[in-house]
Formats: C-alpha cells, structure tokens, sequence
C-alpha cells in the first residue's frame, strides 16, 4: 500500500514554506502579543480526569474520506464539553484532513478546554501558528521527525509555553523521548498504511515512561477497550472518527462516557 504519512510530509514542506512567505515568521511573532496564554494544561487535565477522553475534531481522513464534511465548530466543540470532554484534538491540515487553524482560533473563544493542535508538525513556524491561534498544545509525531529535529521542536514549544504531545507507533521510537516531553501517546494507526489496533497501545503499555501522562490514540470504539488501556497505565485516550462519523459526536460522546459501546 502507498505510503501515506510520505505524500502527506512531502506536501506539508511546500505548505508551510509557501505560508512562510505570504506571512513571515516576524510578522507572526509580532501578534503573539496577542495570543491567549497559557492557562489550560493539558497534561495536568488528563491527569486529573476519571475518563480522559481527548475528542476530537476532523473532518476527513486520507483512507476513509470525508467523515463529517459540514462539520461546524461552533456546533461540536461545546458540546464535546458539556457532555464530558476532558481536552479536545483539532485537525488543522487543510489537504489531507478538512482542517486549518481558524478552527482552533474558533474552538479557542468557545472552550476552556485545553486544546491540542494536531497537524504533521515539521517546522518551528508551525508552533507559532499554533500559540497565535491559541493551542495550548502540541503534537509531534516521531515518523515525521528525526530525533533532533524532535528535541528542538520540543524545546521551542515550550518556550512558547505549549505542552508536547510525542507521538510514537513502535518500540523503535521511543529514541525519541526527551526532557521537553509532557505527554507520550501511542498511535494505534499506522500513519504508513492506516491499520489500526489497539493491541499497539497495550504492547508498548510497559515501555513507556511512568513520568509522563500516556496517552493511546486510534481505534478506540468501547469502554470496556478505554478500561483495558487505563488499567496498562493509559490516562488518556483520543477518540476522532468514533464520534464525528455519528450524526451527534457530543451525544455519542456522553453515551461512551456511561459504558456504551460505538
């Protein structure tokens, strides 16, 4: 099968290097005076929640297509609080996903949540774009990256005071843990071919760090699977197309909270 995660880097280099020139990194800079600050941990939330769930907001993916293509901000995100969200993902790539910043600048005056920018960060100017629409956090995916480039990526994060999220897929990666790490998720989807188990997460489950907030992404349809995961040491889980393909993501979300199945 094609590598995906290829196309999709390949295609995120000549995006955000055409961004950079029509909206230099200065110029960005500058309305960071203007950003929200930070007053939402998201790793601080997960750690305090009795369900962890990190819903999320997407549109589309590369292998199932559009999911919810007229999904509305203003619609899903308070609703995903009310009904039980411990913090919210947001989708910001445009071509491969149906997102952009504007919906986190959206969720940001809605929510007090803290909210996680999640896109194929490769540059230092994709954190910028991140504190300015008001994210109070960050993913880093270790497919994306090479060791270094996570670490200076971690580090300019949180001196632009964003909490990293370090997503890794395999026991391979965890090389790619350092210092600036907040939150280590496990990718229960191959990023290269979209295969999904949640067996991922539960193998990797004692390799992880027990001083940093685990996280298992993909895949999660059940509570009985989220109590599997929670009792290998998981706090939180990031739930997407299991709420926004149903026609009411919040009401799906308060029925999984209570022990239901999607």
């Amino acid at each position: 099968m094609k590598d995906i995660l290829e196309e999709i880097i390949a295609y995120k280099r000549i995006e955000v290097e055409m961004q950079q020139q029509a909206f230099p990194s200065e110029i960005l800079e500058d309305h960071l005076t203007d950003a929200v600050p930070l007053k939402r941990s998201m790793r601080q939330a997960l750690e305090q929640s009795a369900t962890g769930i990190i819903a999320e907001f997407k549109r589309r993916s590369p292998s199932k297509g559009w999911i919810k293509k007229d999904a509305k901000v203003e619609e899903i995100i308070p609703d995903y609080e009310r009904n039980g969200a411990t913090a919210l993902s947001i989708l910001t790539d445009a071509e491969f996903f149906g997102g952009s910043l504007r919906d986190i600048r959206e969720a940001r005056a809605l929510t007090d949540l803290p909210i996680l920018r999640k896109d194929f960060i490769i540059s230092e100017y994709q954190l910028l774009q991140a504190k300015a629409v008001g994210a109070d956090a960050v993913l880093l995916i270790a497919a994306c990256l090479t060791p270094k480039e996570c670490r200076n990526l971690s580090r300019k994060a949180h001196r632009l005071d964003l909490e990293v999220l370090l997503e890794i897929h395999s026991e391979k990666e965890l090389e790619y843990l350092n210092e600036e790490i907040d939150m280590v998720g496990v990718n229960n989807r191959n990023l290269g071919t979209f295969h999904t188990d949640v067996e991922n997460s539960l193998h990797l489950a004692e390799l992880l760090p027990k001083d940093r907030v685990r996280i298992s992404e993909s895949g999660i349809s059940s509570a009985e699977t989220m109590a599997k995961l929670r009792n290998a040491g998981f706090r939180g889980f990031l739930i997407g197309e299991t709420f926004m393909k149903t026609e009411h993501p919040a009401d799906t979300l308060r029925r999984f909270i209570k022990g239901g199945t999607v």
